[in-house]
């Protein structure tokens, strides 16, 4: 057996066994860079102290790549029965019985998920271990420009924090590593999944009733034109969304990165900017460290947005 084989890696009081950790996920070329399941290994194990926080507790959605970016992508939900009994697992309902989700509290569980070529984590909005799967404590609004606009959304993030503002709700703004940002807005937790599927829609409705010309909730392609979609469906139950520092699969490994809002604002700021290169360099820096440690109530916000929409 070579060196490149098989290696292992201390998690805690577990160590993880990485098989073939020279298989290239990330094909190079075309000013990408290279790079294998054992550099998306370390990434993890590097980035686990500000990854796990938005991890705990919450069932996963994993995007899986066996065969890198060249071969096919499985979304995994149900957790194989062969997945070690140490790692957490939740059963939450669907209709017409349940799923069985990985649930990531700790960095053996992140790097044993990445020796699974999993190489990005989609969360619930909701916890099982607090109010439960049908109860978020956050809240997403996907930013979803036409093309590879940035500038847009940049722009409409703006405005999104302005009604945000106006209703009394915090947010924080984070790259998606694809082409868009998402808003995070932490919830206490009260609220059902319904109620908060319908502010999210509300809110924005009313942002592009305001700017009509450049943001849109329609849902279909063709009925957008060049306008930015303001996605508000990973509220529904059982929807996910991309976890903050997780890996996007795309050439040279972008990574979806939480930033301050001034950040947002630099012109050489874009959805892709950061790779497992220097991820963990912006995660040291807390850029989240103004958001409220806990989440708001959703009822006078609800209030204020109806104030606003009559």
């Amino acid at each position: 057996m070579s060196r490149d084989d098989a290696r292992t890696i201390r998690a805690g009081r577990r160590s993880v066994r990485i098989q073939r950790p020279g298989k290239v996920l990330f094909p190079g070329g075309g000013g990408a860079k290279e790079y294998t399941k054992g550099d998306l290994a370390d990434y993890y194990r590097a980035v686990a102290p500000y990854l796990l926080p938005h991890l705990r507790g919450r069932p996963l959605m994993l995007e899986r790549h066996p065969d890198g970016l060249d071969g096919p992508r499985f979304m995994q939900k149900n957790t194989p029965e062969h997945y070690p009994e140490w790692i957490a697992r939740a059963e939450v309902g669907k209709e017409g019985g349940t799923v069985t989700h990985v649930v990531c509290n700790d960095t053996a569980t992140l790097l044993y998920l990445a020796d699974q070529a999993c190489l990005t984590l989609h969360r619930w909005l909701s916890r099982t271990d607090r109010a439960g799967p049908d109860h978020p404590d956050r809240l997403v609004l996907d930013l979803d420009p036409p093309g590879d606009d940035f500038a847009a959304v940049r722009e409409a993030a703006g405005w999104l924090r302005e009604l945000l503002d106006d209703v009394g709700l915090p947010a924080a703004p984070m790259t998606t590593g694809s082409r868009g940002v998402h808003l995070v807005v932490p919830l206490d937790g009260r609220h059902d999944v319904d109620t908060v599927r319908e502010f999210a829609r509300d809110l924005a409705e009313t942002a592009a009733a305001r700017h009509p010309d450049r943001l849109t909730t329609a849902a279909r392609k063709q009925d957008r034109g060049d306008r930015l979609y303001l996605d508000v469906q990973r509220n529904a139950y059982a929807q996910t969304a991309v976890a903050p520092y997780t890996v996007r699969a795309r050439p040279g490994a972008p990574v979806a990165v939480p930033l301050t809002w001034e950040q947002l604002d630099d012109p050489g700021v874009d959805a892709r900017r950061w790779t497992i290169a220097d991820a963990v360099d912006q995660a040291r820096t807390d850029p989240w460290a103004k958001l409220p440690a806990w989440g708001r109530a959703l009822g006078p916000a609800r209030r204020r947005l109806a104030d606003i929409r009559s």
